[in-house]
């Protein structure tokens, strides 16, 4: 991925907030946790599959909205759609995605699709945006609560990312280096935002601009009035917000830390899956995020009570890499290696998961 793309367009995806400390530490968490496995036990047959949302998924996962996805490839949110139909797993699309709801929608008509809700200053271009997603089929809302305002990601103002990329001699240098990208960028549709138009200034700029950092809880009221369907709180950091959360009647909580994009230094939501689980988990499903590489975390996160794992920099790494087909290829790889761990767990269902199978460590880096 970092050969294919501009080095802004890496680093956007790469990247995290300040010192990156958040993103570390939920890397080496996954990293220092220790299976325990139990042998003889016949597993020449693992089945993978759960009920999220009260409906079947072929996985434990789903691909996390991520804004401006045609960045990192021009099929854009396209591709991971059709991926994500392919495999019987849900896709979230983003408020910041650069494809409509309505065209992600055409793309991939069978796939489980959720819309991610980012709360605006104005509430009219939020209702309309959550009835188009009701209109196109979309089954869950996944309002993200943990952007009052941007993060400060040091590697988009050293690049001076923005959208849609400015020309400067380090986009032409770039240009030379990825003329491929380039192309592909300048040759097909023009890349804006999907529920927005006429900005080109830095991303945190943008957040700053449209996003309400006022909004409390009595916001979720006004959300329910307009979204009938499941509803999801992604970002809750803290065993108290998500009792908050399951008392206000929510169907999902992603425990996230917005893969450290936000606040640096911030828990690390794998942390905090046993004492939610334990809080709120007979109320709630229970899903989390945030430094999750390989099929073998998301095997230790549902073994610690995770109903499901969003994943993002896992799949846009593939997507950089090529396309659908690179998408596909990560997802393929997140699926042999989930397999293969609970083969030598000694588990055939993610049902026979328990705690007993992994062991927390907290050395942090």
């Amino acid at each position: 991925a970092r050969r294919r793309v501009p080095r802004a367009v890496f680093d956007y995806t790469d990247g995290a907030a300040e010192g990156e400390i958040s993103l570390r530490r939920a890397r080496r968490m996954f990293q220092t946790l220790e299976f325990s496995p139990s042998v003889l036990h016949d597993v020449s047959e693992v089945d993978t599959s759960t009920m999220v949302l009260g409906s079947a998924s072929g996985a434990p996962f789903a691909f996390a909205p991520t804004g401006f996805t045609r960045l990192m490839h021009h099929e854009g949110e396209r591709a991971v759609a059709r991926v994500a139909e392919r495999h019987a797993i849900p896709y979230a699309l983003s408020t910041m995605g650069t494809t409509s709801i309505e065209d992600v929608a055409a793309a991939a008509p069978a796939a489980r699709k959720w819309f991610q809700l980012y709360v605006w200053r104005d509430r009219t271009a939020g209702e309309e945006l959550m009835a188009r997603a009701r209109a196109a089929g979309f089954e869950a809302l996944m309002l993200t609560v943990d952007v009052p305002v941007a993060g400060n990601r040091l590697r988009d103002v050293l690049n001076g990312f923005s959208i849609p990329p400015t020309l400067t001699a380090g986009t032409v240098a770039d240009i030379a280096a990825h003329p491929a990208w380039w192309i592909n960028l300048l040759t097909t549709k023009p890349l804006t935002f999907a529920s927005l138009s006429g900005w080109d200034r830095t991303i945190a700029e943008l957040i700053d601009e449209l996003f309400d950092p006022t909004m409390t809880m009595a916001d979720l009221e006004w959300v329910r009035s307009c979204w009938p369907g499941p509803l999801i709180i992604k970002g809750i950091q803290s065993v108290d917000d998500a009792r908050r959360m399951a008392d206000a009647g929510v169907q999902a909580i992603v425990l996230s830390n917005h893969g450290g994009r936000q606040l640096d230094r911030a828990p690390v939501p794998l942390s905090l899956v046993p004492e939610v689980v334990d809080t709120v988990g007979d109320r709630t499903e229970i899903w989390v995020d945030t430094g999750v590489m390989s099929g073998a975390d998301i095997v230790a996160a549902v073994a610690l009570g995770a109903r499901a794992v969003l994943i993002g920099r896992a799949y846009l790494y593939g997507l950089m890499t090529g396309g659908a087909q690179g998408v596909e290829r990560a997802t393929t790889i997140l699926q042999r290696e989930m397999r293969r761990t609970m083969q030598l767990l000694g588990v055939r269902s993610l049902a026979e998961l328990n705690r007993g199978h992994v062991k927390l460590r907290t050395r942090q880096g």
